[in-house]
């Protein structure tokens, strides 16, 4: 071959810029060209080197040529007069592969025949034979069309760089080595830092920075094509690979984290990196991304989440993204780098990256989101006395400039001040209410101060802490901060312990959304109210199980029960069950669709000793849609006290219709009075408070709006809901 070869470095496109700083940090001089190509030169050596030490490149090619070909003929004969003798020995192999874009010859496979033709009788004519048996080496050549320009070159790379050798098990949407390794080194990671990829799959991010850290020749383990051609040493590759051996550092200071939620693909992982020799410098970990953690300052999280298109359904995926600021904000000194093909990526995470660059993962296009840290300082405490047996002053490090994801301003923590003042004031204005009434729960601030949203509520020494939705200009992340400065500063400032302050977030439901569960803790506390104990659940419903808004309604039904048949549709946990009860209901019949609700209310009737398992005479629970419950009612029952507290809207699997109160309610209503003895009374109560109430369109000797009686005094919004009392 000819002394000083003309070489490229092909790649993905987008990394072209990486691949030339891996040439000129091994000593070679480089330039971009086309898209996906890096020219540079040098002899077989290099060849050797470059195949050897890029992390990034696809192969290495030798340019043989580059030509005009407007037509076949002038293809045909610049490929015959190329000294094929030169380049190829007399048994090479040498099949043909092509490509064309944008050029008059379209055809690949008549290319590439007209390629083989005019090599053959070039060989024939350099080498001075008549056949060519083709046994000896292989020397892939390809022709490569652009715009009516051929380009020919011989690969010598064989199977592809990103094949390193450790790899066998793979995931399901795998990684390819050079790009995961060109994610790592576009990074501000360096060996002495931590490093996290929470999505780590089959461990390719993981892998490539470890051997990037370790210095480890990502060619070291395999085989290259240029190895079997008769101008390659064995020396020559032993002896690079030699040095490359002698220049591996040892291993990590600080081990590398990967978790994956699926613990088959991490055995996967594991066995890569045990392949790759790079087990003791990976910690991986099976979980979720919300449980990843690190107390370590300063780090780099380096990821490639699933997109949609290969791996998950797009509810989920959706859902995934929209928790990545949770996860983020937990690491504000960090970096963080996202490979993804999301189309919402900023939107869900809420801010624009500082940098982004279009990679592709095989044919699917990415980009490639990078948001940085602050700077990390060192430096070195200087001792107040300097002594000869003085120990040695340990360097610190702080941070310089705002954090990637999370940081609040100062308006946040003026907001903080003015929360707390209210809350002082409101809880020096209620500390004797509550004591002198038996009142344990009760609300303390209810969106007081319009920027801060939030709902306060007390049940005895615990705080239930729920969000209203409201415009803002905070991010993601930094929402998720304000609000755990808001919920530190209310357990401050009414003195309660961290791990009892309850906190939720209530969004306006859109399209009749329903609230559904928001966690499954199962936790649940004892509370007491009028002398009653109630189950409440301060954290897997957006509801607690005792609305404290009623408490006043709640009393009202005790006063009027004595005696009564006691009928309670909407059941729900059965609290004005109970104070029936107490009130000396002689039967009662709690009705609601819920069996969960309606344990529940078994629950607090049997604390009170109302209920046992021996004895439910007096008690009847009833699983049922409440209309039809109305509708299939035996004739002759009939009620003397009933509550008729039905949601706004509501939407159930076990029924056809969707439940609407405006539209409902007073059709319903106009069912149950013949349930209802005459002079029996009836709660009707709605949350809805543009509810428009036709009193005329019921048959009743009397009705009245009792919502100002109702409402508690420690509620500062006195429409919180909307109460009736109705005489048949």
């Amino acid at each position: 071959m000819p002394p000083t070869l003309d070489l490229i470095a092909a790649c993905a496109f987008g990394l072209e810029s990486v691949v030339r700083r891996e040439l000129q940090d091994l000593g070679i001089e480089a330039t971009i060209g086309q898209s996906g190509r890096v020219h540079f030169q040098g002899d077989l050596k290099t060849v050797a080197l470059a195949n050897l030490q890029l992390r990034c490149a696809d192969r290495v090619l030798i340019r043989v040529a580059e030509f005009p070909a407007p037509d076949f003929d002038a293809l045909f004969e610049s490929v015959r007069a190329i000294d094929w003798g030169s380049w190829l020995p007399r048994d090479a192999e040498f099949p043909v592969t092509g490509r064309s874009i944008q050029s008059v010859l379209s055809s690949v496979p008549a290319c590439q025949r007209s390629v083989k033709r005019a090599i053959v009788d070039a060989m024939q004519r350099d080498h001075g034979c008549e056949t060519l048996e083709e046994t000896g080496p292989k020397y892939k050549i390809d022709i490569a069309l652009l715009k009516d320009v051929a380009t020919l070159t011989i690969d010598t790379t064989g199977r592809s760089l990103h094949r390193r050798g450790y790899r066998t098990d793979i995931s399901k949407a795998p990684l390819k080595e050079t790009l995961a390794a060109a994610l790592v080194l576009l990074s501000f990671w360096k060996r002495d830092r931590p490093l996290m990829d929470p999505f780590c799959g089959s461990g390719t991010i993981a892998i490539e920075a470890a051997r990037i850290g370790r210095n480890i020749a990502p060619g070291i383990e395999r085989a290259f094509r240029f190895e079997s051609w008769p101008d390659c040493s064995a020396e020559l590759i032993a002896d690079l690979r030699s040095d490359a051996t002698a220049g591996q550092l040892d291993s990590l200071d600080e081990r590398i984290l990967a978790s994956d939620i699926d613990g088959r693909v991490l055995r996967a992982a594991r066995d890569n990196a045990a392949r790759a020799d790079v087990s003791d410098d990976i910690h991986f970990q099976c979980g979720p991304v919300s449980e990843v953690t690190s107390k370590r300052r300063f780090g780099c999280l380096i990821t490639n989440p699933p997109y949609g298109r290969r791996i998950g359904e797009d509810r989920e995926i959706d859902a995934l993204y929209r928790s990545l600021p949770d996860v983020l904000r937990r690491f504000p000194t960090w970096s963080h780098y996202f490979l993804t093909a999301y189309p919402k990526f900023e939107a869900a995470v809420g801010r624009s990256a500082d940098r982004r660059r279009k990679l592709y993962n095989g044919r699917i296009e990415c980009t490639y989101y990078q948001f940085h840290g602050p700077k990390r300082i060192v430096q070195q405490r200087e001792p107040a006395e300097t002594t000869a047996d003085a120990a040695p002053v340990k360097p610190y490090t702080h941070a310089d400039g705002p954090a990637a994801f999370g940081e609040l301003d100062a308006k946040a923590s003026e907001q903080a001040e003015l929360f707390a003042r209210r809350l002082s004031k409101r809880a020096k204005h209620l500390r004797r209410w509550p004591t002198r009434r038996g009142i344990t729960c009760f609300r303390l601030y209810e969106r007081d101060i319009p920027e801060i949203p939030l709902v306060v509520d007390r049940y005895e020494d615990h705080l239930h802490i729920t969000e209203y939705e409201r415009p803002h200009e905070r991010d993601p992340a930094q929402h998720a901060n304000w609000l755990d400065l808001m919920a530190r500063t209310a357990a401050e400032t009414l003195e309660v312990a961290p791990n009892h302050v309850h906190f939720k977030r209530r969004f306006r439901q859109r399209d009749h959304g329903q609230h559904e569960k928001v966690d499954q803790t199962g936790n649940r506390m004892l509370v007491n109210e009028g002398g009653l104990k109630f189950w409440v659940n301060l954290d897997d419903y957006v509801d607690t199980g005792l609305f404290l808004d009623h408490r006043i309604t709640r009393s009202m039904v005790r006063e009027a029960a004595q005696g009564t048949w006691f009928l309670n549709l909407f059941a729900y946990t059965g609290t004005f069950t109970a104070y029936a009860t107490d009130g000396g209901a002689r039967k009662t019949t709690s009705v609601d669709l819920s069996n969960t609700y309606l344990s529940w209310a078994k629950e607090n009737l049997r604390v009170n000793g109302f209920l046992d398992e021996k004895r439910q005479d007096g008690h009847q629970f009833v699983a049922s849609d409440v209309a039809e419950f109305i509708d299939q009612h035996p004739a002759g029952e009939r009620y003397d006290l009933v509550v008729f507290d039905p949601p706004t809207y509501s939407r159930s699997k076990k029924t056809e219709q969707d439940w609407n109160v405006q539209t409902d309610a007073l059709p319903l209503l106009a069912k149950l009075l013949p349930l209802v003895r005459k002079g029996g009374v009836i709660f009707f109560s709605t949350n809805f408070r543009r509810f428009k109430f036709d009193a005329d369109a019921l048959e009743v000797t009397e009705c009245h709006e009792i919502s100002r009686q109702t409402v508690p005094e420690d509620f500062r919004n006195r429409r919180i809901h909307r109460c009736w009392r109705i005489v048949k």
